[in-house]
């Protein structure tokens, strides 16, 4: 994939099921004209969802055609379910200077940060684990045998945040928009003002721990 040429950039954003990233990009995209990349999935549409706009949605044979044709920039199977980015759209916009967010799994985080080294990976932390499972039962639009697959999963997901470059916690949605914006400003600036929130900082890795321990 050619990389962008007039500092337009690729944040992924990744976050545990349940963990509210869909809320605080609903907030931060009322700041920014940058593109949202709808990626397409093999799951069921839940009630609130709108296809087009949370998802493209499609059967696993048409999914499994586009990944023949080279057609996703990343895929992955999570949850029995595939997801992926379609690749043209992501490519328009950049050349266009406009930067895309992708709310994708860790697995196709990775795959974008090997195809586009420049590419920024934020990370979604939930307040603990314990927090992470209430908030799953209280959406209540899955089986109990559903959430605890999704529990399982987010521990991985959560122990995989060391890798991604930047983390903010998802506590008080207004704090964690705040933070979300800061280390956006500073991508795009090139500065140090949202250096506490790298993933390799004392303060990250303090805070991805206590996560994991309140389990």
């Amino acid at each position: 994939m050619t990389v962008s040429e007039n500092n337009a950039k690729i944040i992924v954003v990744s976050a545990p099921s349940g963990c509210g990233k869909g809320t605080i990009l609903h907030e931060v995209f009322k700041n920014t004209d940058a593109f949202y990349s709808v990626s397409c999935t093999t799951r069921e549409p839940r009630d609130e969802d709108k296809d087009g706009e949370t998802y493209h949605f499609m059967d696993r044979a048409g999914f499994e055609k586009i990944i023949a044709e080279d057609g996703f920039l990343e895929y992955a199977e999570y949850a029995d379910n595939y997801y992926g980015t379609p690749r043209a759209q992501t490519e328009q916009n950049l050349a266009a200077g406009r930067d895309v967010i992708l709310e994708i799994e860790t697995k196709g985080a990775f795959q974008v940060k090997e195809k586009v080294p420049e590419a920024v990976l934020i990370f979604i932390l939930p307040p603990s684990v314990k927090e992470l499972d209430r908030r799953l039962h209280k959406r209540g639009t899955e089986k109990e045998d559903v959430i605890a697959k999704r529990i399982a999963e987010a521990v991985g997901e959560i122990e995989k945040s060391y890798k991604y470059d930047y983390v903010i916690m998802n506590d008080a949605l207004e704090d964690a928009v705040a933070d979300f914006e800061t280390v956006l400003k500073a991508v795009k600036l090139g500065d140090s003002s949202a250096d506490r929130f790298r993933a390799d900082s004392e303060y990250s890795k303090k805070m991805i721990k206590e996560v994991l321990d309140n389990a």
